[in-house]
């Protein structure tokens, strides 16, 4: 047994939970969710999109998700933000009185299950409840052989989001038919297992997995399907070194002429359209905006002459944000929001068109319709770790510093490895002056971030606030050795090397920032090196050209327009 917590004295236990993987996703904690959202129906419902997700019997009226015309396909790294989600809801039903709960099998549980767990530990350590893991526990659950049992197993899995427990199911399914047997099938285990490897990043065994296919069967519907899905492996899934847009369009090509021969008129039509998407993709990405754009727009031309207008609503929301994006690449900001609007109208459950159309709104200086759009966004998402990222930073740029900090601490909780999120919590504790919370901040990024550069950076900033310059000195240091496109690391090492008496290296260090940055920072630090080495010229030119940057705060306004009467007080006084 793995004792996570020990119990307290007079804590109630709830019967063991089984989490075992052949009982499915979120084995064992859906149970316990559902268990606490019937005792505790008001926090449920605050949490209702991330219990309905991991919990669908708690909404019975809802359409199963494999059962949704289209799917929709979730990302994978959503389960990262139900978990959190979940264990927010959790802490705050564990408010009361001391609980035990208990979870067999954790050793055997499914990677949602185990996620969770993982979160739940975490976020519950200072709460009454206590979370007791246990390897092993009641007898192990039958596994599911019956092949058509398994393809909808799959189907819930991939609908869900949940690609691990789908390679698995897919795996077995794959197992206990063959081509020969039963090609139907054989064919949705195979371009499920491939659907959910991409989506877990292995991308190459499922590439392998498509040519298997079209090796095997002449099939002109499963072919078509294999080509397709094999030029979006080369188009966005394969690692950047295996990405080859040339072959993406030699396989689009390849479905579309299979499209041809599809007999029914619908069906060939509206799937014509979604392969001329994916060329519309590759145009768009070569710089051939325009023709993508026509390729879109005679696709929803085409496809109102197929469909009503309450049809495939999801299908007819990707086209419209296909164009969305068409305009916006175009500089048509009017008309990229307002087919926006119209994705939203189709799709209003979508949380990442509610990101794309707070970005729009936030370009215009509509800020209050940006930060609706950012919660709608964190409430379908559910707490979609970049509506959170980019509402902190608008919180920052209107000066609500503590909202900014409580949103990018949920981005961390979320994920842990989000750099960005991670520097910009850094620099708004050095904003307040907590050095130790900055500190403490960059140094509990996981493992593998920790020799990132921009944090490297960070950290080499906050050590030379402490007065560690010898330390600060390395860290930027090995920043720059790491990214010398790094204009923060230039301008901070320069900072250290002035503060240390080397007005000449911080001078050379600026010059490589200058070149990197158009920010007046650079300018006005090597300007006031410039000053210590008696260049008033050379200084007077980059506080002027520092001057003429737009959007200078008051405070640096100030400090360049002093500078600059100082550099003209010293030429006066030479008579220059």
């Amino acid at each position: 047994m793995v004792l996570v917590r020990r119990g307290r004295a007079g804590a109630s236990e709830r019967p063991p939970y089984n989490c075992h993987r052949d009982l499915g996703p979120y084995a064992g904690v859906d149970a316990f969710l559902a268990d606490l959202a019937r005792d505790h129906p008001r926090q449920a419902a605050r949490h209702c999109v991330e219990l309905h997700s991991i919990v669908p019997a708690l909404n019975p009226a809802k359409t199963a998700a494999a059962d949704e015309q289209p799917i929709r396909f979730h990302p994978a790294r959503r389960t990262a933000a139900l978990s959190f989600g979940a264990a927010e809801f959790v802490a705050a039903c564990a408010v009361r009185r001391p609980q035990a709960v208990h979870f067999v099998h954790a050793d055997a549980a499914d990677e949602t299950t185990a996620e969770l767990l993982a979160t739940l530990t975490r976020r519950l350590a200072s709460t009454p409840m206590a979370l007791h893991l246990h390897d092993g526990g009641a007898p192990e659950p039958e596994a599911e052989s019956r092949p058509t049992h398994l393809r909808a197993m799959l189907g819930d899995s991939l609908a869900r989001g949940f690609y691990h427990h789908a390679v698995r199911t897919a795996r077995r399914g794959r197992a206990a038919v063959t081509p020969e047997t039963d090609l139907a099938l054989w064919w949705s285990f195979t371009t499920g297992l491939a659907t959910a490897l991409a989506a877990v990043g292995h991308a190459v065994e499922a590439l392998q997995l498509y040519a298997e296919a079209q090796a095997v069967t002449d099939d002109p519907r499963i072919t078509m399907s294999a080509a397709y899905s094999t030029a979006m492996l080369y188009a966005r899934h394969l690692p950047p070194a295996r990405q080859n847009p040339a072959m993406a369009r030699q396989w689009l090509e390849r479905a579309l002429h299979l499209a041809e021969g599809i007999t029914d008129e619908r069906r060939r039509v509206v799937s014509t359209i979604f392969y001329e998407q994916g060329i519309a993709l590759l145009d768009s990405r070569e710089g051939r905006a325009n023709e993508a754009l026509d390729l879109v727009n005679s696709g929803l031309v085409k496809l109102s002459t197929v469909l009503g207008a309450d049809e495939r609503r999801q299908d007819q929301a990707r086209l419209r944000h296909n164009r969305a994006q068409l305009h916006l690449a175009l500089g048509k900001a009017a008309e990229a929001l307002a087919d926006l609007d119209d994705v939203i109208a189709f799709d209003p459950e979508n949380c990442e068109y509610y990101l794309d159309r707070a970005a729009l709104h936030r370009a215009a200086g509509r800020t209050g319709a940006a930060l609706g759009d950012y919660a709608a966004a964190i409430r379908l998402g559910p707490h979609l770790p970049e509506a959170y990222y980019n509402r902190a930073t608008l919180y920052e740029e209107t000066g609500r510093s503590g909202a900014a900090r409580e949103d990018l601490r949920r981005v961390l909780a979320i994920d842990p490895a989000h750099l960005d999120a991670r520097v910009a919590l850094a620099n708004l504790h050095l904003a307040r002056g907590d050095l130790a919370a900055a500190e403490e901040c960059v140094r509990s990024a996981p493992a593998e971030r920790r020799d990132a550069p921009a944090l490297l950076c960070t950290l080499g900033l906050i050590r030379s606030e402490r007065g560690a310059l010898d330390e600060a000195d390395d860290l930027l240091t090995r920043a720059l050795d790491a990214d010398p496109g790094l204009a923060e690391a230039w301008t901070n090492r320069a900072a250290v090397r002035f503060e240390r008496g080397d007005a000449g290296a911080a001078v050379a260090d600026l010059d490589r920032a200058v070149v990197l940055s158009t920010a007046a920072e650079p300018r006005y630090n090597r300007a006031t090196a410039l000053m210590r080495l008696e260049r008033w010229g050379e200084a007077a030119a980059d506080l002027t050209a520092a001057l003429a940057v737009p959007g200078l705060d008051a405070k640096l306004r100030r400090d360049l327009r002093a500078g600059l009467n100082r550099c003209r007080a010293h030429a006066s006084s030479r008579g220059l």
